[in-house]
């Protein structure tokens, strides 16, 4: 089989593209080919083939039929028949496109080639973003039809002169992208469904490569199986991707579907079910299938995971036929340790067409996701919408050309910073099927359009890097990444720790996490509009505690904080950085409770440890006046611990006014340093 037919076969198996509105099998003559006496039984051969194929009216029989009549196409380019035959299998693929140039020959030669002919030939204008062409023959089409079969047909000829309309609106106004193929990373067999964390520091992908685990090829479409693979972002390029082996991937199928912000958990695609699996150190545990509040008797193969982890979201089949795979928008929550029942979002996202491709931004509330619905310009398109404060879900909004074309749109997501997007396409450039694209949302600058550097991208010009007009339909993200190590104080060593987030003003954990036991690392997403203490804790180490009080105007922004852990043992300190008090008082805010709690805690779990709390200021004021407010504060905090049941004889407390500065004081910020409250080991036996 040659590359170019096992190419469309599997993008289309892949992708679910384009089912066929009708079709003939009109009938070839024979007699057409004998004028080519020397050719002539190798081309009846072709097409006595393609036609056994072409019968069987399903997409992998249009396509396995594709090369054959091709090739009888060399002896004879202009019979109507076989012109119209080829365009309806390129019609079934994702090159779509390319059945113009036939479609146009077949109905030139012989308008009544087949009685469907107006209905793919406005198709395939349609795709070749010809739409006034196509809304005309769309309309031409209705016209041949009878009153019996024009009511059937209607509503679908509105849609597609519809999405011809937005198709000439959205044309009209490209966003403003760059498209550029990642060559480090595409193969020259099928590469798909890429996802990344949040600090774009991975991608892993799905792909279809001969080093597969088990070897084994796919007897249905004749590809290896999918296996998932993995790339790490060096200095800012891609590395060679590699087989991330088992236990994620099987012999047989084995997709990504979403990855975790801080990626540590992974959701993949198996048996029709979503599965997660968890990142150990350096190995992912064994893939686990989700409950049935998840996984039905229908098909769920996209997801992804909320900026905490604590909500999924996921494609649901809106009927329990397998071959129905694509449906709509659900999700569920995790609560006391258990996802809840899954519940589908409102009808003004989900439509009565399918919903495929979701991710939800670590911005928390911001989900993108592909739609054959809404407005959309053909087949599905990529889209956003936004969760209000109300509880509602905004109405979705198309993220416009080139992101989206007439054709499938969809596999989206974007990084934290939201200045790249990632999909996979099937383009003119790929490496050899489809490959993994990156999106690069630049500052708008205008199109000089007899420029060849400003060329549009599309299905059927495309090009490396694409500019446009304005900035694309992707907002100012309103995040802060908060990421780095954490070591042994004394060792250096890696140390894998919980991390609790609260949300201080409301006393509740937001987020839970953990560092990886082999690097140390961690990544915390954290969207704008709340005071946050996070909490990292260790076993036989002293808690930290760090805090970020985050307006809701803070736009995007990296804060890289390694941190190095204490042993529990005597001398030990920390900076309790989530206590806070009234302005020149001695009264505790409410928003110190999450860290008071922390203390708490720490104190149940190691009832031998006495403390003692200290008190520090800046140097504003008397050394008499500080040394008061100080040892004040500090008492605040012990008597809360002891209303809290903790013995009065394990804690201490003392003010130490300005006398121990951590910072100069001669700045504001020096100064905020010095105004702390320490918690320091007295003893541990």
């Amino acid at each position: 089989m040659k590359p170019k037919l096992l190419l469309i076969i599997i993008i289309s198996l892949l992708f679910n593209i384009s089912s066929l509105f009708s079709q003939e099998n009109v009938t070839i003559v024979k007699e057409e080919f004998k004028n080519d006496k020397k050719h002539f039984f190798k081309a009846w051969q072709n097409i006595k083939y393609s036609d056994r194929q072409y019968e069987k009216q399903t997409s992998r029989g249009y396509l396995l039929a594709l090369d054959f009549y091709l090739e009888a196409y060399e002896y004879n380019q202009t019979n109507p028949e076989l012109n119209y035959k080829i365009g309806i299998c390129f019609i079934a693929s994702i090159y779509s496109y390319r059945s113009l140039p036939y479609l146009e020959i077949a109905y030139n030669k012989k308008p009544k080639v087949a009685t469907d002919i107006l209905w793919h030939l406005a198709c395939a204008y349609h795709y070749n973003y010809m739409f006034d062409e196509a809304i005309t023959k769309y309309t031409e089409y209705g016209e041949t039809l009878k009153s019996s079969k024009l009511k059937n047909y209607t509503e679908k000829r509105d849609k597609r002169i519809k999405e011809c309309e937005l198709g000439k609106i959205f044309y009209n106004d490209p966003q403003n992208v760059l498209i550029i193929n990642l060559t480090n990373i595409n193969s020259i067999y099928p590469d798909y469904c890429p996802v990344i964390s949040a600090d774009e520091s991975v991608l892993i992908f799905t792909s279809r490569r001969e080093d597969v685990v088990g070897g084994k090829i796919d007897k249905g479409d004749g590809q290896y199986y999918e296996d998932i693979y993995i790339s790490y972002n060096e200095n800012n390029e891609w590395q060679l991707p590699y087989n991330m082996g088992r236990p994620l991937n099987s012999p047989y199928h084995d997709a990504t579907v979403g990855l975790s912000p801080d990626g540590q958990s992974m959701l993949t695609y198996r048996n029709s079910d979503i599965y997660i699996s968890q990142l150990n150190g350096n190995n992912w545990t064994e893939p686990e299938p989700l409950p049935k509040a998840i996984n039905s008797k229908a098909v769920e193969n996209s997801a992804c995971f909320s900026y905490d982890a604590q909500t999924i979201y996921f494609i649901r089949g809106k009927t329990i036929d397998p071959k129905t795979s694509n449906g709509d928008i659900y999700f569920s929550t995790l609560k006391n340790g258990k996802w809840q029942r899954a519940e589908k979002l409102p009808d003004n996202i989900n439509t009565k067409y399918e919903e495929d491709g979701v991710f939800m931004h670590p911005d928390g509330k911001t989900l993108y996701f592909s739609s054959k619905g809404h407005n959309s310009m053909g087949g599905y398109d990529i889209f956003k919408t936004v969760h209000q404060e109300d509880g509602t879900w905004s109405d979705p909004q198309n993220l416009g050309y080139p992101i989206n074309t007439p054709s499938d749109d969809i596999y989206f997501v974007l990084s934290a910073d939201g200045k790249t997007g990632y999909y996979s396409s099937a383009r003119e450039d790929a490496l050899g099927y489809t490959d993994i694209y990156k999106i690069s949302f630049i500052t708008p600058k205008p199109v000089l359009l007899d420029n060849e550097d400003n060329l549009i991208s599309s299905n059927t010009k495309p090009t490396t890097e694409t500019s446009l007009s304005e900035a694309a339909n992707i907002e100012t993200v309103m995040l802060t990444i908060v990421t780095g190590k954490i070591y042994d104080e004394n060792t250096l060593l890696p140390i894998e720790t919980e991390i609790e987030i609260f949300d201080n003003e409301k006393n509740t954990v937001v987020l839970r996490s953990n560092s990886n036991s082999e690097t140390g690392k961690y990544l915390i997403s954290l969207p704008s509009g709340k005071n946050y203490g996070m909490v990292i804790k260790a076993n036989s180490y002293l808690f930290h505690t760090e805090n970020f009080d985050l307006p809701e105007t803070q736009t995007f922004q990296t804060v890289t904080k390694d941190i190095r852990l204490n042993k529990i043992e005597e001398g030990s300190k920390i900076v309790l950085k989530n206590i806070s008090f009234d302005y020149d008082k001695s009264s505790l805010r409410d928003e110190s409770i999450p860290e008071l709690q922390s203390v708490i805690n720490f104190l149940n779990e190691n009832p031998k440890v006495e403390i003692e709390i200290s008190g520090h200021t800046d140097n504003k004021g008397s050394h008499e006046y500080n040394q008061k407010l100080s040892e004040n504060r500090a008492k605040a905090v012990v008597d809360y611990l002891i209303s809290k049941n903790i013995d009065k004889n394990r804690l201490k407390y003392r003010g130490a006014s300005f006398d121990e500065p951590i910072a100069p004081n001669e700045t504001e910020k020096g100064r905020q340093l010095n105004r702390r409250v320490e918690f320091k080991i007295l003893k541990t036996e």
